[in-house]
């Protein structure tokens, strides 16, 4: 059994339930396949690049989620060819980690799982000479965290889990020093919670698990002015698995995830945080229930969001009528834990997860806008 089974990492997904679907009439955009990656992966990375290609790192390879030599492999998605090349190896393996673009266009690989178990040390990744290279290590070990990038260009990492306990714990890293500094910490120990940047330069954190069987509809809002947490509106059901991705109004986006359940408690529903006045409200539900999507949700040049992980169908989330439209195509099965980083077109690239047999795959495919 992996060492990162303890966050449910390794749950099958479970037939749909949780809410009606809520679909608008009519697909929008649809799904291609494209290159395939020269690892089948899950649980991986996937970074866009300033010069448009997309950097993809690490992974459990091997049925079952496990994490396989292969888990230190990296590779480059072009889309100008649609084919995937060789970019080096991580100078550890691991799986469930974070990458987080820096100003300089260097990656930041953080956290996650090795073989032992769960890892405190970083690397970074340097796309001018395509290597990876040791970087400093965090305050604390930590699996199912979040790392998100600060308008100054240093990165918030928050919670997470150390083997033994969820944390709230929360520290900084400054690529200018190459160094990690303590933060104030959250209010609620929280792990498989997610975060977004607002508008303004704050973080929303919101729901995850304090204890395996406490799921969280909690939200805090960090202030990097001031480096301190503060409680904010709950969403209104306990999610863990989720995704957050801001709008372009200035609002963020909740979707699917689950309860204490794990795959038998999976959300169809979404829901949206408004920064003005601090509440959540629920959105029409999603097509399908969906969880273990936290790097497969995306918003589009258009203002929408493209929903993509933990089904075998993607959809389209519209903010102006807070519909869901699905898309033509598909990924061939419920894909858990696989990526979806936009392109400079416009179109997204998934890539890898897992199916319900926890069988990875190295199939990729992009999504096309209707335009």
């Amino acid at each position: 059994m992996p060492v990162f089974a303890a966050l449910g990492l390794l749950a099958l997904v479970a037939l749909p339930i949780g809410g009606a679907p809520g679909l608008a009439a009519g697909p929008s955009g649809w799904i291609v396949a494209t290159g395939t990656m020269s690892v089948a992966r899950a649980a991986h990375t996937a970074t866009a690049l300033p010069d448009g290609r997309v950097l993809i790192a690490g992974g459990c390879t091997l049925d079952g989620c496990e994490l396989g030599d292969d888990g230190a492999t990296a590779e480059l998605y072009d889309p100008a060819t649609g084919f995937f090349a060789g970019a080096g190896s991580l100078t550890t393996a691991r799986v469930g980690h974070t990458a987080t673009s820096l100003p300089d266009g260097r990656v930041l690989i953080a956290g996650g799982w090795d073989r032992d178990g769960v890892v405190a040390g970083t690397e970074v990744y340097d796309p001018a000479t395509s290597t990876f290279a040791p970087g400093p290590t965090m305050g604390s070990r930590r699996g199912g965290f979040t790392a998100t990038p600060l308008p100054d260009g240093r990165v918030l990492v928050v919670g997470g889990f150390d083997g033994s306990r969820r944390l709230a714990t929360a520290e900084l890293y400054d690529p200018r020093s190459a160094a990690f500094a303590p933060t104030g910490d959250v209010g609620t120990p929280r792990s498989e919670h997610a975060a977004a940047t607002l508008a303004d330069g704050r973080v929303l954190v919101v729901g995850g698990s304090r204890g395996d069987d406490d799921v969280l509809a909690s939200a805090e809002v960090y202030d990097p002015a001031t480096r301190t947490f503060s409680p904010t509106g709950e969403m209104t059901v306990v999610r863990r698995k989720h995704a957050a991705v801001p709008l372009a109004d200035g609002r963020v986006l909740v979707v699917g995830g689950s309860d204490a359940r794990d795959g038998a408690g999976q959300y169809a529903s979404a829901e949206v945080f408004d920064p003005a006045t601090g509440a959540f409200s629920a959105t029409t539900p999603m097509s399908a229930a969906r969880f273990k999507l936290p790097d497969a949700v995306t918003p589009l040049p258009t203002g929408e969001v493209l929903v993509a992980g933990g089904g075998d169908r993607a959809e389209v989330f519209d903010p102006a009528t807070e519909d869901f439209r699905i898309t033509a195509g598909d990924l061939g099965a419920d894909r858990a834990f696989a990526t979806a980083t936009l392109l400079p077109d416009g179109g997204v690239l998934i890539a890898g997860g897992y199916d319900p047999t926890i069988s990875p795959t190295a199939g990729a495919w992009l999504f096309r806008p209707d335009a």
